[in-house]
């Protein structure tokens, strides 16, 4: 579950991340009032930042033609204009898509003089099944980026989850990011707050970038967390209703909030071949073998090991919302799953919705060749195949077809 940046940060500074002042706004003139408060405090400069659920926003542009939906203000009429010109437009970045996202608030917060920017992040390594601090110097970038360009610059901290992130790893840290002995304790302190989130939230990412270093007006150094990004496990957020309440819905696409209703896992993507798979890996086999053949995917869909026929209907009701479909791949392999409660629900979607787009069906494993029996007798058109590469390629073939509209 992604949750914004203003959540993340609350989240971080809850456990001793330090994080510049500020407060979310839903309007521009409670921007501009926030902003005066934080120039009343002596501060120069604060920050607009666009809250979407969503990376590259200062980089975006909005529908409307304004540019950049994170913008440094230097008086009250500056973050009254900046915040007008984000709330209720509507955001486009390289992570949004062209369709963008609506802004519906903005942070208001203190903007300091940087010195240096780092990135330093917590994932879990699934290869090793620990959690690794990830630090690099170049912050402020795409850390796939980083990562692609000048890898040697990245490096990692293996934690040993039963004892965590211990005070000699978050000094070797610091000694490798080039901090210096002024910054060591308060560099320690940061990073084991940052790892103490991950842990504690359960989450699958936490992440600063950048992390500024900034000298104060004393002139100490100081470090602080200009943007945070945190994912939480949705599998451990039954763990956490705390957390659950920060799921913002309007973020999130009306049919993949539908489908989280019936256990289904969703995402919609910008294809015309809609896919209904059971089990992650043969779903994302199933989407890898549709753009082998020349097609594109309408979804990512997953009913899981033991769906009802009612998941099933629901799964089939799902897709059909989505106007860009015009066929339907179900590629089951029963395991656990019982092939003729999917072949059941197909029929029952079938019959409810009165599809006039093609469906491929390849059905195989348990009780495979009841459930083709059931299809067979029940007089529905439907496109048998018999192997991945056979169902995929009819899929593509009859996507590239008219779509036949019903009266």
């Amino acid at each position: 579950m992604n949750i914004h940046e203003y959540q993340a940060k609350q989240l971080l500074s809850k456990h001793d991340v330090p994080v510049p002042p500020g407060k979310l706004c839903k309007t521009p003139e409670e921007a501009r009032s926030v902003a005066g408060k934080l120039f009343g405090l002596g501060y120069s400069r604060v920050i607009v930042k666009s809250q979407i659920h969503a990376g590259g926003r200062g980089k975006g542009v909005f529908k409307n033609g304004k540019r950049g939906g994170v913008k440094i203000c230097k008086n009250l009429t500056e973050a009254y204009i900046n915040a007008k010109n984000m709330l209720g437009n509507v955001l486009v970045t390289k992570q949004t898509g062209p369709e963008g996202k609506l802004v519906r608030k903005v942070l208001v917060e203190v903007a300091l003089d940087v010195q240096q920017e780092l990135y330093v992040g917590v994932v879990l390594d699934h290869s090793i099944g620990r959690p690794v601090m990830i630090t690099c110097k170049e912050g402020g970038m795409d850390i796939e980026e980083v990562a692609a360009t000048n890898p040697q610059s990245i490096v990692r901290e293996v934690i040993d989850p039963a004892i965590g992130l211990m005070p000699f790893q978050a000094r070797r840290i610091a000694i490798n990011l080039g901090l210096n002995s002024e910054l060591l304790t308060l560099t320690v302190k940061l990073l084991q707050g940052l790892y103490k989130t991950w842990w504690e939230c359960e989450a699958t990412l936490v992440e600063i970038n950048p992390l500024h270093i900034f000298r104060q007006a004393d002139g100490q150094q100081n470090l602080v967390a200009v943007d945070g990004k945190v994912v939480l496990d949705d599998n451990a957020l039954f763990r956490h209703p705390e957390l659950v309440e920060l799921r913002d819905y309007d973020e999130e696409s009306p049919l993949e909030v539908e489908a989280s209703n019936y256990n289904l896992s969703y995402i919609k993507l910008n294809g015309n071949i809609a896919c209904l798979v059971n089990g992650a890996g043969l779903a994302m086999a199933t989407m890898d073998i549709i753009k082998y053949y020349g097609g594109d995917p309408a979804n990512f869909l997953d009913v899981g090991g033991g769906a009802s026929p009612e998941q099933v209907a629901a799964a089939f009701k799902i897709i059909a919302s989505d106007p860009n479909v015009k066929v339907i791949l179900v590629n089951i392999f029963g395991g656990i799953m019982q092939c003729d409660i999917i072949a059941n629900g197909i029929i029952s979607a079938v019959n409810d919705h009165q599809f006039k787009i093609p469906i491929i069906v390849r059905l195989e494993g348990n009780k495979s060749d009841i459930a083709r029996q059931i299809l067979k007798d029940s007089g529905l058109n439907l496109i048998s195949a018999t192997t991945m590469a056979d169902a995929a390629e009819k899929a593509v073939k009859a996507a590239s077809k008219p779509v036949q509209v019903a009266a």
